[in-house]
């Protein structure tokens, strides 16, 4: 396969596993830190060609969960006030954190779903409740909304 096609290929597939080309995310952080790429890839924990043949769609994808865990993490920080208001310290201080985090990647920290709502919304439930205060609330609301009812049984008894 020619290398246009390949990516193309691994651009697609970018825009299937991440939701839009890398190399728009990673450009996005780039212009908010106001940062070099390559210190973007310190920071994310993956070598500078690495980064760069992710952002080209030489590569379809990030092989490290921790490093696409540190580069969400970078992307919730521009949305913090410090950040998004511009002010150095603050985007030094975010920079340094995401450096120095060593995410632990399992099934509840990157949750994965079929993209359902619902499917999302009983995670989500069941991360923040115990299943008898779902259940409760499930008998609560039952009779005004049973649509809503249902989704609090599921997330309190999981399927085995």
């Amino acid at each position: 396969m020619e290398d246009h096609k390949i990516v193309q290929r691994n651009l697609a597939l970018q825009r299937e596993w991440y939701g839009e080309p890398l190399g728009d995310r990673v450009r996005r952080l780039v212009v908010a830190f106001d940062i070099s790429q390559a210190y973007l890839a310190d920071v994310l924990g993956i070598s500078a060609p690495m980064l760069s043949q992710v952002m080209s769609g030489r590569r379809a994808k990030i092989g490290n969960p921790a490093v696409l865990a540190r580069l969400i993490m970078l992307e919730r920080k521009i949305l913090t006030p410090g950040v998004a208001s511009g002010d150095r310290p603050s985007m030094q201080q975010a920079l340094e954190d995401v450096r120095e985090s060593r995410p632990t990647v399992d099934r509840d920290a990157l949750p994965v779903h079929d993209g359902r709502p619902d499917v999302a919304a009983v995670q989500a439930l069941r991360r923040v409740a115990r299943p008898e205060d779902l259940t409760q609330a499930a008998e609560t609301v039952r009779d005004r909304h049973p649509w809503l009812a249902e989704l609090l049984r599921r997330a309190a008894f999981p399927q085995v």
